[in-house]
């Protein structure tokens, strides 16, 4: 293992990327489970955007690697559908949001301290195992802005946990799902950018050829 990140254009055609991201998709899979039946549970706004982000990156992270190996356009695609889904979720996450204003009553704060805890744990595993590829194409760059995307949330769930007990009101827990919404939105114009910027790379490619 190299003590330096891959070259910025590693598509991912290496059998220990390969095992890292199957590690990863299983710790997404399993914390949207987790995190949502909590969020549910809870009342939290900010632990159910934290987990449609786990489930999210687990079915992305599951098409990055069906992907691997295949042409440029092909990958770079799968980058677009994930900076969709990143979207999507941003704006389901304010929708949702928005009418958790209009709702009485804080969400539960020991839950959420608990399982925001426990998030973070398992993302900063997954932050670790894919430190070594935080640059490449866009389609192996993306898994790692969705993981740090996660550990970042992490924190923030666990900062309004605290606001909530301390305070006794909601506030601090929407501020954090929509701080979340921004996040993921600011992602996906990233990965949508690099993306396209490989897209027309290789059309100019071809058309020199």
């Amino acid at each position: 293992m190299s003590n330096c990140c891959e070259p910025k254009n590693f598509d991912g055609t290496s059998r220990a990327y390969r095992r890292a991201l199957i590690a990863v998709i299983f710790i997404n899979a399993v914390m949207f489970f987790v995190e949502m039946s909590a969020g549910l549970a809870s009342g939290s706004q900010s632990l159910k955007a934290d987990a449609l982000d786990f489930g999210s990156d687990s079915a992305t992270y599951a098409l990055s690697l069906m992907v691997i190996g295949m042409s440029v356009r092909t990958r770079a695609i799968a980058s677009l559908v994930k900076s969709g889904s990143l979207a999507i979720i941003a704006g389901v996450i304010l929708f949702t949001t928005l009418m958790r204003v209009f709702a009485e009553g804080a969400p539960e704060a020991a839950t959420m301290g608990v399982i925001g805890v426990v998030a973070l744990l398992a993302n900063l595993a997954s932050v670790l195992i894919l430190l070594r590829w935080r640059d490449g194409d866009s389609n192996v760059r993306s898994v790692w802005l969705c993981s740090r995307n996660d550990a970042i949330g992490n924190v923030g769930v666990i900062a309004a946990g605290g606001a909530v007990a301390w305070t006794g009101m909601a506030w601090p827990d929407l501020a954090v799902a929509a701080l979340l919404a921004g996040l993921f939105l600011r992602s996906a114009v990233s990965i949508t950018q690099q993306a396209m910027s490989e897209i027309r790379d290789e059309k100019a490619q071809q058309a020199g050829a």
